[in-house]
């Protein structure tokens, strides 16, 4: 079992910058691969970035590539998700997930695949 709490979110004018953390309990964090997905008002859960447990193999939504950036720390137990040049179309409610399967390659873009999630944090950008 994993439990998942993400901090960070809040209101930034367009073009700032946020920094989202979401730690995790459980001595096998080392072993997810972890993702990070937003939902938007009316919108359906989307798939924004995730990394790999073990290479640091990345994957981004192209709507967020080269401006966000994920990271992890195996010894805090913590996944990061870096937002800069945000948009409005950014904001919404941003969660992070856990992957158990320790399969070799990138990590899955696919939110079916991911066991568990935390209870999110929402992000507003203004414009």
């Amino acid at each position: 079992q994993v439990q998942l709490v993400e901090s960070g979110g809040g209101l930034v004018q367009a073009g700032g910058s946020l920094r989202l953390s979401c730690a995790a309990s459980g001595r096998t964090f080392s072993r997810y691969n972890m993702g990070w997905f937003r939902q938007a008002p009316v919108k359906e859960r989307e798939f924004v970035a995730a990394i790999s447990w073990i290479g640091g193999l990345t994957g981004y939504a192209d709507s967020v590539k080269g401006r966000f950036t994920i990271s992890r720390d195996n010894a805090k137990n913590t996944v990061y998700l870096q937002m800069n040049s945000l948009k409005p179309e950014d904001t919404a409610v941003y969660s992070c997930a856990a992957d158990h399967r320790t399969v070799p390659g990138p990590p899955s873009k696919n939110l079916y695949q991911y066991d568990y999630w935390g209870q999110g944090t929402q992000v507003t950008v203004s414009s």
